[in-house]
C-alpha cells in the first residue's frame, strides 16, 4: 500500500496556529479566495513573526502538525528538525502536513515581512478560530513582485476583485 498525500484540511492547520498563540498572517491563493477570489489553491501560505516566543509556539503547531519538508517524491515529507533555530535556517519553508500543505514564508516577495502585512490584515471567523488574512492589495503586491507564472495569471482576477470591492466601500 502506497503513502497517500494528506488531504488539504486547512481549518486543521489554522486551529493549531490558533491553539498554540501563533502570531502571523495567512498570505497567498487561501487568502485571496477567503476575500472573494474565485481561484482555487491547494496550500495554505502564512508569514509568521519573527520573534524567538512566536517561534517556538510555531514550533510547537508543527510539531502537532506532524510538519515534514515536502518532496514531490515522498508524499508523506521528509523529517526534519521542528526548532525555532531551525526555522529561521530558510526563507521559505515548503512542508506537509497532517492537515496538507503549509507554506510559511517570512518575507514574501514585495513585502518586508509580517509587521508590514499585518499592519493592514483582515481578520476573519471561520469556525471559531480568528485568521489574520493579509489584505487584497498586499497579496496583489507579493504576487506583482513574485513573477511567477502562476502570480501573473492570477492578477487580472485579483485586480478586479479588489476593484469591486473597493467600489463598494
Amino acid at each position: 500500500m502506497t503513502e497517500m498525500t494528506p488531504r488539504f484540511r486547512p481549518l486543521v492547520a489554522l486551529e493549531a496556529l490558533a491553539r498554540h498563540r501563533v502570531a502571523y498572517v495567512l498570505i497567498g491563493g487561501l487568502a485571496a479566495t477567503l476575500q472573494g477570489s474565485p481561484l482555487t489553491t491547494g496550500d495554505a501560505d502564512i508569514c509568521p513573526d519573527l520573534s524567538p516566543d512566536n517561534l517556538r509556539r510555531l514550533a510547537g503547531a508543527l510539531r502537532d502538525l506532524d510538519a515534514r519538508v515536502y518532496a514531490s517524491d515522498s508524499p508523506r515529507g521528509l523529517k526534519f528538525d521542528i526548532a525555532p533555530e531551525t526555522l529561521v535556517q530558510a526563507q521559505i519553508w515548503n512542508l506537509i502536513t497532517k492537515a496538507g500543505r503549509l507554506d510559511i514564508s517570512w518575507v514574501p516577495s514585495g513585502t518586508q515581512g509580517y509587521a508590514d502585512l499585518a499592519r493592514d490584515a483582515i481578520t476573519y471567523e471561520l469556525e471559531n478560530v480568528v485568521v489574520p488574512v493579509a489584505s487584497l492589495a498586499d497579496i496583489i503586491r507579493s504576487k506583482e513582485a513574485a513573477g511567477r507564472d502562476r502570480d501573473r495569471a492570477a492578477l487580472p482576477t485579483l485586480r478586479l476583485l479588489l476593484e469591486r470591492l473597493e467600489q463598494q466601500t
